[in-house]
């Protein structure tokens, strides 16, 4: 991944907070490829949990890109987002073992999320509390009146369906969670 803008907490939270009201039209993941060529994206879609390895793009009403990516600007890895497209972080983008772009606009599981603006978005920070040396952000929260999404820095630790997980968070991988439930299985307070 590139260097990305530097983030602080309240340029964090302003920018997600900047999303309410806004419509997300298109979502695309970027996936690793792996396979003998290094040409085959590898598996990421487990019913209501997504994993886009290196990241999410998703595409606002207005034409605007933003990327969610992990990333370790605020000591470890966490979740970060920015106001720009996902070329931006790739350096091989679409190139053997590299990671492919896969549309998941049409996804069942997103049609929630893309029928109306976004009502509410929040970050959900990691702290002392939670063994954190620094306040991380674990995940981007986005909810419409027909659905919700959590993006998160984190991985399964089970690639089944319906898998009990755990769920791992704070490592460098995209998790993407659009169930309640799993989303309280990973971690991720519903």
């Amino acid at each position: 991944m590139s260097t990305p803008p530097l983030l602080t907490a309240g340029s964090y939270e302003r920018l997600v907070a900047g999303l309410r009201g806004r419509t997300v039209v298109a979502v695309d993941y970027f996936v690793l490829m792996g396979g003998n060529e290094g040409t085959d994206p590898e598996e990421w879609d487990y019913g209501a949990w997504h994993e886009p390895t290196m990241g999410v793009e998703l595409t606002m009403d207005n034409g605007d890109t933003y990327s969610a990516v992990w990333g370790s600007t605020f000591d470890h890895y966490g979740l970060e987002l920015y106001p720009a497209p996902m070329r931006d972080f790739l350096s091989r983008l679409g190139e053997p073992g590299g990671a492919a772009r896969v549309a998941v606009t049409e996804h069942s599981h997103w049609t929630g999320i893309l029928a109306g603006p976004i009502e509410s978005c929040r970050i959900q920070w990691c702290g002392e509390e939670q063994g954190a040396p620094t306040p991380l952000p674990e995940a981007v929260h986005l909810r419409t009146a027909t659905g919700q999404v959590w993006i998160a820095a984190g991985r399964s630790a089970t690639h089944e369906p319906d898998g009990p997980g755990p769920f791992y968070l704070g490592t460098d991988d995209v998790l993407v969670v659009l169930d309640t439930d799993i989303a309280e299985r990973a971690g991720l307070g519903a």
